[in-house]
């Protein structure tokens, strides 16, 4: 009888996690499966929806300007993200401070900060007016082709720095100060006590940060949609932008789920990836 009544609490305190992961993430993910093999107008599955994304240069082209923004966004941010942790880790002065003003932009929406940063970067805008006044030429920054991508992974990462800092810098503070003791007591330099000490100490708060920011990345939709719209030229159109568009915009849903599921196994498979190439020597062999 205890049992069953630890059980019965136990469920209570499980069942709104369990309906809540049902209803916003299996029912969902299910659905757009589920449309995603229905071609409009038709009540057999079929591939149809998915021959007609793969054949179309748009789609295409959004999946090519997604792949580039994650080679350069990802690595970007954890390296800044690092250095920023390893700075606000020392003793220097009004540390507590530096760490709150580095996580502003955590506490604000995307959608605010993008709105701030497009003023920023207009062709009269604050930043331009520092160029000219410095002798230089004026930026396109979110008119041009060239550079609107670059002035997106600014924003980005001026929003998402902040937040995987905190979780390397956790990592960092659970680092024995014992181990650093022992290997400047070996005559250790501080780039060796941060090869051989800080990054392999780092490895599981690392993995971390670098899959939940390929996820968070793959999802990026805000500030595209309100800066750009997936433009000029198609530079910034994004799979969510493309996702969208195809949904909201076009009124296709069909091909839009069938992009869902597309974006959905690209996330399963980059992460299955990095989570290989982050296995510590002892993981790999179990």
């Amino acid at each position: 009888m205890q049992q069953r009544n630890k059980l019965l609490v136990a469920a209570a305190f499980l069942a709104p996690a369990i309906i809540a992961v049902i209803f916003l993430r299996i029912w969902p993910a299910t659905s757009a499966l589920h449309e995603s093999l229905l071609a409009p107008g038709e009540t057999t599955y079929s591939l149809e929806n998915y021959a007609y994304i793969f054949s179309d240069p748009v789609f295409l082209r959004s999946l090519q300007v997604t792949l580039v923004f994650l080679v350069v966004v990802a690595p970007l941010q954890i390296v800044i993200a690092l250095a920023l942790a390893l700075l606000v880790n020392a003793a220097i002065p009004f540390v507590g401070l530096w760490r709150a003003i580095i996580l502003l932009p955590v506490a604000i929406p995307q959608s605010v900060s993008a709105v701030v940063w497009g003023v920023a970067f207009r062709p009269d805008g604050p930043v331009n007016a520092v160029l000219i006044a410095m002798g230089l030429e004026p930026m396109r920054f979110l008119t041009s082709a060239e550079q609107a991508m670059g002035s997106i992974i600014v924003i980005v990462s001026w929003i998402g720095v902040g937040y995987w800092m905190t979780f390397i810098l956790a990592g960092l503070q659970d680092i024995p100060k014992s181990l650093y003791e022992a290997v400047r007591i070996d005559g250790a330099n501080r780039f060796q006590q941060f090869w051989y000490v800080t990054l392999p100490q780092l490895r599981r708060p690392l993995t971390f940060v670098l899959v939940a920011n390929t996820v968070a990345n793959f999802l990026v939709f805000a500030p595209v949609q309100i800066l750009t719209s997936g433009g000029p030229q198609g530079s910034t159109n994004l799979i969510m932008n493309e996702i969208y568009t195809r949904a909201f915009v076009s009124g296709d849903r069909s091909s839009a789920m069938a992009a869902t599921v597309v974006l959905v196994t690209a996330v399963l498979a980059v992460v299955l990836v990095q989570f290989r190439m982050m296995r510590s020597p002892e993981d790999k062999g179990i």
